[in-house]
């Protein structure tokens, strides 16, 4: 079994995050059978084998995710995972010391305030962010269909830390939490979540997602999803989403 770390630090809600159900069910009200904005992309394990970076490999599938589907794949590398992971939470990737983890929350207030490393530009800034309930399956379709994925946190079991297979509930095995764990889930069917973590692609079930899941955030990224035109690889118009979560979240 591949090496994995988790890194994920408890979930932390503020009541000032903005809620994307209503307007996400505004504009999208037919929610797509199936979506999957990555398919065929091979995910790095950024670290992940050796250090709890796992909110910042979430950071980086996404930009992945995004820019594969609206443009051309952008592919973080291992030394600009652990910058950032670092420039959040405190981490030396010289020494390995301070590795600490990073709560989701003060990860995407940071993208959005001060943004991070990429290539080929100086920062990478994350537009907008908003609150989707993991356990409400079509917000979670809608957030992975409109945005092109849900940045999301797991309080994962043991059993789903040591396996290689599909993330199920299973009573049998070993539930005790191993750990808080952040991955990107980038499409869904009618029985499947699809998502990357530990440098390879998985299949979850909207039970284990109901189960584990203590978050989840749908992003917006003008950088990598919707660009100058403000419109996503739909064509679909993300202009006043944006605004709103704006002036949400300015404050």
């Amino acid at each position: 079994m591949t090496k994995r770390k988790l890194g994920k630090l408890p979930a932390r809600h503020d009541p000032r995050t903005y809620k994307l159900a209503e307007p996400l069910a505004a504009r999208l009200p037919v929610i797509p059978a199936s979506v999957n904005w990555a398919p065929n992309a091979q995910w790095p394990m950024w670290g992940n084998d050796r250090y709890g970076c796992c909110t910042q490999v979430s950071v980086a599938s996404a930009i992945r995710t995004w820019t594969g589907a609206a443009q051309a794949p952008v592919l973080l590398s291992d030394d600009e995972v652990l910058q950032n992971y670092a420039d959040e939470s405190g981490f030396d990737p010289a020494t390995g010391a301070n590795d600490n983890g990073g709560v989701e929350l003060d990860v995407l207030n940071r993208w959005r305030r001060e943004g991070y490393a990429r290539p080929g530009q100086t920062r990478d800034y994350l537009t907008a962010f908003g609150y989707v309930n993991p356990k409400n399956n079509p917000q979670v379709q809608r957030a992975i269909a409109f945005l092109g994925g849900l940045y999301i946190g797991l309080s994962l079991p043991n059993y789903a830390v040591e396996g290689d297979g599909d993330w199920t509930v299973s009573p049998l095995a070993d539930n005790s939490i191993a750990g808080g764990h952040a991955v990107w889930l980038h499409g869904y069917d009618a029985d499947w979540l699809y998502l990357s973590t530990w440098g390879a692609s998985r299949r979850m079930s909207y039970a284990f997602l109901a189960t584990f899941c203590d978050e989840a955030y749908g992003l917006i990224s003008r950088e990598n999803w919707t660009g100058l035109t403000g419109v996503s690889p739909n064509k679909e118009d993300l202009a006043a989403l944006v605004s709103e979560m704006q002036a949400s979240t300015s404050a």
